[in-house]
């Protein structure tokens, strides 16, 4: 949560979802203390643009003037607001996953930012979830709903891939009803569902017993003393004004190549990485912006941060992470509070495509 006041910005200590009566009264409680504190009413209450949220309820009831701020703006903002930036930005937003502006989840998204407003220059190819947030819990789905982009129904008969062995035939063949029908299986272009899904195939997580293990476990496994090869992730023009669209399929399908050939898990880990950090370069030379933004939970992952640092920097961009706030949704309250803010000083309130003003 954050305060704009007179002497600056405030942040509350992250109070993490709101899925429980717990989180929710410490969240109104923190509200109450961060007022009283500083003797202020708020103006004006930003808030994520997913509709359910807890907290946009209580923002659309605080006051009458409120903010919906998209979620990957919101981790660009907070790195903008830290560091001052008033120049066009590439945000690299990567991670879970948030409410998009086409109301699918987004969450591997290259976002252009300006004194104009944002504008989605690319981001990963949607695949489908099966069981929805079940997939959150459970890297293994997240390799399901890839395997069916790829393969289809095929990959009913495909047992010696971890995520497919892992569950009875009968399971399978409901989850593969529920991908054809589109049935409690969102779309996503998550990066942070990728990463699930690929530790998934190679045999590292397939369900996880805290936020972020498959990835985490995924990176632990890279080996960061000889030089990577690197799978290649396809990047395609649009034929209209729609975004760039990055192809995870060619990745897939070399990680399903170097598991047939017997590749070791270090191996796998380390082309997906260096994978990773290729497109982040290829990405920023097709747009030509000089400022870099990282942000976004998937970055986290120090190899996958200081790589896509080191080469940028090497390429010539100027790149910006968070260093004082959560690089997660711990700093998202930052960016709701500077874009909002930039968003009133125009006298708006909201966003319009195919350019969200700001």
């Amino acid at each position: 949560m954050a305060l704009s006041t007179d002497s600056g910005v405030v942040l509350s200590p992250h109070l993490g979802d709101m899925d429980s009566a717990l989180g929710r009264d410490g969240f109104d409680r923190t509200v109450d203390s961060l007022q009283t504190l500083f003797a202020t009413r708020p103006q004006c209450w930003a808030h994520d643009r997913h509709p359910d949220y807890f907290t946009t309820g209580r923002a659309l009831a605080f006051g009458s003037t409120h903010c919906a701020v998209q979620h990957h703006v919101a981790h660009v903002a907070a790195v903008i607001a830290e560091h001052g930036l008033n120049e066009p930005v590439l945000g690299v937003a990567w991670d879970g996953s948030g409410f998009g502006d086409d109301d699918t989840l987004w969450g591997g998204e290259f976002l252009r930012l300006d004194s104009r407003g944002y504008q989605r220059l690319a981001h990963m190819r949607p695949f489908r979830l099966p069981g929805g947030e079940a997939a959150m819990r459970e890297p293994r789905r997240s390799a399901i709903g890839l395997l069916h982009a790829l393969k289809g129904e095929g990959l009913i008969e495909w047992e010696s891939l971890p995520p497919v062995s892992d569950f009875a035939r009968a399971e399978r063949r409901l989850l593969v009803q529920a991908l054809k029908a589109g049935v409690n299986a969102p779309q996503t272009s998550s990066v942070g569902r990728l990463f699930d899904a690929v530790a998934a195939l190679a045999g590292i997580c397939q369900k996880a017993s805290y936020e972020g293990q498959a990835a985490a476990e995924l990176e632990a496994s890279i080996d960061r003393e000889g030089t990577p090869q690197r799978y290649r992730f396809g990047l395609s023009a649009p034929d209209t004004d729609c975004p760039w669209q990055v192809d995870w399929e060619p990745a897939i399908e070399g990680v399903l190549a170097d598991i047939a050939r017997g590749a070791s898990v270090s191996d796998i880990a380390t082309a997906f990485h260096a994978g990773l950090v290729d497109l982040i370069i290829r990405v920023a030379k097709q747009f030509q912006l000089s400022h870099i933004v990282l942000g976004g939970g998937c970055f986290q992952n120090s190899y996958l941060l200081d790589s896509a640092i080191r080469n940028l920097q090497d390429e010539g961009f100027r790149v910006f992470w968070s260093c004082q706030v959560p690089i997660n949704d711990g700093g998202l309250a930052l960016g709701q509070l500077a874009w909002a803010a930039r968003l009133n000083q125009k006298g708006e309130a909201t966003c319009a495509w195919p350019y969200r003003d700001a």
